[in-house]
């Protein structure tokens, strides 16, 4: 068996001990464990689930998921919505819930009109293929974008639409002059395809949740007109933008063509976005939605979610600030200081932040987060397995959402603490 360096249990201190695994033989813990025996003391191994981990059914567990804002789940309130839902055939525009929530999000947005679609990924690939209107036009994207790293290329995949990339600065947006830079002016030669799209997310999720700044959108917008492309804004999160903005909807998007907003992060539905824009662009996406296999038929029942998300859900997303805020403050004032936290950063529900330990991996540091021992219940008076994922350059990722309380975050930090303390006593033994 091959055991990662790792931090250990062991009664009366902690020790990266993987020799006297070797050396002293192990005894199995159910199937979800060992022991290590030998010189005077013991060393418990866990892996997998803390449920299975021989701790006792009596001992007391809290999951705390931090991993993304999309596994929210629809409460009572929501649920009742979509049990008395009114519905027909959406493909024949004949569900009433449908139609209310595509109205009510293309007022909300300060839209024309809009259009209730499976998925955001399925949402920005159609406003892709609406405003590029021939195979081989181009798209300039930010190089951190979810359109360009976690949507498989579909633009290029499905709609025969290159990507140009810029890079994506720490606060999300774009250096102006780069994504001029970008733009084609060799059409109609035949050597070069056409840029036809700008598109922007906001918040920017690879880069911590970041706020795109109305100026940047502003200027944006007039460097697109003046050269006659289309902006696009995958506003996956846009409602946490306007949160923390302090604005509505339509002041953000005033300086875009079109948008894609989730229903299903913060917002709590179970399924969908809306893509909103002018009339025409959405009577193509219809077709394009078609071709796609997003026409649903009595989709009203998930519609409803979508209303009661866009009506009750949107003015709470501000506690998910402040809970991912107190949690980022309480790691910057951890003893002994393993994390590093960018505080000018933290501006919604996603917190990106780094390990002072060059020899933990945040992979290594999640697997620890997430399990639980019995040092860590007598310590904090419970076990906290705490999910969250390893993440760009070398970061660790947590999101806040509607599932995570006041107390599931002071949970967190306890644990954090916890973990601090623990790697620091197992790195002073192996010096």
């Amino acid at each position: 068996m091959y055991i990662k360096r790792a931090l250990i249990e062991k009664k009366g201190s902690y020790i990266h001990y993987l020799l006297q695994f070797i050396k002293h033989g192990a005894k199995h813990v159910g199937n979800r464990g060992f022991t290590v025996a030998g010189m005077g003391h013991s060393v418990r191994f866990y892996y997998g689930k803390p449920a299975d981990h021989g701790l006792g059914a009596s001992t007391p567990v809290r999951t705390v998921d931090l991993r993304s804002d999309t596994i929210t789940k629809p409460g009572a309130a929501m649920r009742k919505a979509m049990a008395e839902a009114e519905v027909g055939d959406d493909v024949f525009g004949e569900d009433p819930s449908v139609n209310e929530l595509q109205k009510q999000a293309a007022e909300m947005f300060g839209m024309e009109a809009a259009l209730f679609v499976p998925s955001g990924t399925m949402s920005n690939l159609i406003a892709v293929m609406v405003h590029c209107k021939e195979r081989g036009d181009e798209m300039i994207v930010g190089d951190r974008s979810h359109m360009h790293v976690y949507e498989q290329g579909g633009s290029a995949q499905l709609a025969g639409v290159p990507s140009s990339m810029v890079a994506n600065l720490p606060d999300g947006t774009f250096d102006l002059a780069e994504v001029e830079a970008k733009i084609r002016h060799g059409y109609p030669d035949a050597h070069y395809p056409r840029s036809r799209l700008v598109c922007v997310e906001n918040t920017q999720n690879i880069q911590g949740g970041r706020v795109l700044p109305l100026s940047f959108l502003q200027e944006l917008r007039s460097l697109a007109d003046r050269y006659d492309l289309k902006v696009h804004m995958d506003g996956a999160r846009l409602m946490n933008a306007v949160v923390a903005l302090g604005v509505a909807p339509s002041v953000i998007l005033r300086h875009c063509h079109t948008v894609s907003v989730c229903l299903s992060k913060g917002l709590g539905a179970p399924v969908g976005t809306i893509l909103a824009g002018p009339g025409d662009f959405v009577q193509r996406a219809v077709r394009a939605r078609k071709a796609l296999g997003g026409g649903m038929r009595q989709a009203g029942i998930l519609a409803a979610a979508g209303r009661l998300a866009l009506t009750d859900m949107v003015g709470r997303l501000q506690e998910d600030h402040q809970r991912a805020r107190s949690f980022a403050e309480a790691l910057m004032q951890c003893d002994p200081p393993l994390y590093q936290v960018d505080m000018t950063a933290v501006e919604t529900n996603i917190l990106r932040f780094y390990l002072r330990a060059p020899s933990l991996s945040p992979a290594e540091f999640c697997e620890h987060a997430a399990s639980v021992c019995d040092d860590e219940v007598r310590v904090l008076g419970q076990g906290v397995r705490l999910l969250m994922f390893p993440h760009v350059g070398g970061s660790i990722r947590a999101v806040w959402h509607l599932g995570v309380t006041d107390d599931d975050t002071r949970a967190a930090v306890a644990k954090m603490g916890f973990l601090a303390r623990r790697y620091a006593r197992a790195a002073d033994r192996i010096q």
